[in-house]
């Protein structure tokens, strides 16, 4: 069991609300519920929403974290969009559960997303870009061709499927990163001299900016940033080993559906 405060300071002075805040990102901390002053166990999960909502409660966790906020805006508005937010936070709120969530401050904070999906990869000497401290490079401990790469990455962020531009370097040994959707800097991973970029959500004219400039490019899905949720599980057990923390990984990536030949 550990001090309520004492555990969010900590874990403030690793992922400061003021990385999220650069990022226009103000919604991170506090999502529903009254903190209680002590805790001992905790849920961990990438998104909280109604699929999981029956097991939280079962659980009866002293807080839940999550790395998306549930309530991205103000509740206001959240609520008169999207009405089933509000009998989520009134359930939540009769176990008395709090949610509190890091979202962009984990994202860039030393120890956090990037850094984990590039250890995942493997890379060496691993960096913040000068340009987009946010983002991740490194260096790959084998050159290995665009294609290659590809398989490298599903396999080491455990997802089934990507969309891979091809265009730029034939040999891959320097790569940048940003999980989740982060597609619109891939022009700085470029302009910093990257083989190739990854990041998640891309839209159409995106590919073709990409393409056209002759760039390498990997879209994954943006369920890789499930590693939140070991991450921070290590985080809170090295500040408390006593904590009991609770994952739940619940998100399943969609069906990829591809034409195939009939003789294959």
């Amino acid at each position: 069991m550990i001090n309520t405060k004492s555990l969010l300071i900590k874990l403030g002075r690793k992922f400061p609300r003021h990385l999220a805040l650069k990022n226009n990102d103000p919604y991170v901390g506090l999502q529903c519920g009254k903190l209680k002053e002590r805790i001992s166990k905790i849920v961990l999960c990438l998104d909280l929403d109604a699929s999981i909502l029956d097991e939280i409660i079962e659980i009866k966790p002293d807080l839940v974290i999550t790395h998306h906020p549930f309530i991205y805006g103000t509740p206001a508005k959240v609520f008169e969009s999207d009405p089933s937010k509000k009998l989520i936070v009134d359930k939540l709120e009769a176990n008395d559960i709090a949610v509190y969530s890091y979202h962009t401050n984990f994202d860039e904070g030393e120890g956090g997303m990037n850094d984990a999906l590039a250890k995942a990869l493997n890379l060496e000497n691993i960096h913040q870009l000068e340009t987009l401290p946010m983002a991740r490079g490194g260096t790959l401990p084998t050159p290995m061709s665009a294609k290659e790469f590809a398989y490298y990455a599903l396999d080491a962020f455990d997802v089934s499927y990507g969309l891979l531009i091809d265009e730029g370097e034939e040999v891959i040994e320097t790569v940048a990163l940003i999980g989740g959707g982060g597609s619109y800097h891939w022009y700085l991973a470029k302009d910093a001299g990257y083989d190739i970029y990854i990041s998640g959500d891309i839209p159409h004219h995106r590919r073709r900016e990409i393409t056209v400039s002759k760039y390498n490019y990997l879209d994954l899905p943006h369920e890789i940033e499930r590693i939140f949720m070991p991450t921070m599980k290590k985080i809170l057990l090295d500040i408390e080993e006593n904590l009991e923390v609770i994952i739940i990984d619940h998100e399943k990536l969609p069906k990829l559906i591809q034409e195939v030949a009939l003789n294959d």
